[in-house]
């Protein structure tokens, strides 16, 4: 048998007819059989293991569901009796709060739309009108209080010292402060004047320094006794503190309100 030697390689004409086999695309289905295609698609045919693995999960979450029932009333039912009627009282308390809450609501609402209404919104905006007037500091206002009393020889308190005591007064809830012969207000600023001394609103302040607040006494003078604060860190520096708690402390600066030149009020969107 005669060895030949290998198969010379497929001429250029048997190149693109193997390429082109590779390549054949697959006939385009009609239209029949498209939209046949499509209904297939679009019908949904569970399977058995589907059908089991939804109904698992449907057990599951009933069975979560009554696991969460049973801790809850086991956690009242491990209570002790103290507890239980702690947080019975609790729960009264709170109901009889808001049906007193709403008896009142009521009670406005019905003065309002009768025959005092008229004089029961001009009592409204009377009150309003009072709080603003001490806010604002343009009345004198009184009622209980602390008054304290800081003795400094030495120059000891700052601008930022008589900042912070202010500020622990309005934390502490101070309805009114006045500081020597200054109202504080909303607008009030400290810093120091060209001699080093304190400036409150521009009016310098002078030792012994008074500073009268009012609102809950005991409150304000617990404010008062803060380790690191105000008081503590006058006395650590050698000065004199002293605070007096009273029934009645008086408040009698006024404060001259200035026209803003800034800030106007957005007018009301909504219809009277």
């Amino acid at each position: 048998m005669e060895d030949h030697g290998p198969a010379p390689p497929p001429g250029p004409s048997e190149r693109p007819t193997a390429r082109r086999a590779r390549f054949r695309r697959r006939p385009a289905p009609s239209r029949e059989e498209a939209r046949r295609r499509l209904r297939a698609f679009g019908r949904f045919h569970p399977t058995r293991g589907q059908l089991v693995a939804a109904l698992l999960t449907t057990l599951l979450g009933v069975a979560l569901v009554a696991q969460a029932r049973v801790t809850e009333e086991a956690g009242l039912q491990q209570l002790r009796q103290t507890e239980l009627v702690a947080l019975l009282d609790d729960v009264t308390s709170r109901a009889e709060a808001l049906s007193a809450e709403v008896a009142e609501l009521e009670d406005d609402r019905s003065r309002l739309l009768g025959a005092e209404g008229d004089e029961a919104a001009a009592e409204a905006a009377r009150e309003r009108l009072e709080s603003y007037q001490i806010l604002a500091g343009t009345v004198p206002v009184e009622g209980p209080g602390i008054t304290v009393l800081v003795d400094d020889d030495g120059g000891i308190i700052t601008q930022t010292m008589l900042l912070d005591g202010i500020q622990e007064l309005r934390d502490a809830g101070a309805e009114a402060i006045q500081v020597g012969p200054v109202r504080v207000v909303a607008s009030s600023f400290v810093r120091t004047g060209p001699e080093g001394e304190v400036l409150l609103d521009g009016e310098p302040l002078s030792t012994p320094y008074t500073i009268t607040a009012v609102g809950d006494a005991h409150t304000l003078a617990g404010a008062m006794a803060i380790p690191g604060g105000f008081s503590d860190s006058l006395r650590s520096a050698g000065a004199t503190v002293t605070v007096v708690e009273g029934d009645t402390v008086l408040i009698d600066a006024l404060h001259e309100p200035s026209e803003p030149r800034y800030a106007q009020p957005v007018p009301s969107t909504q219809d009277p």
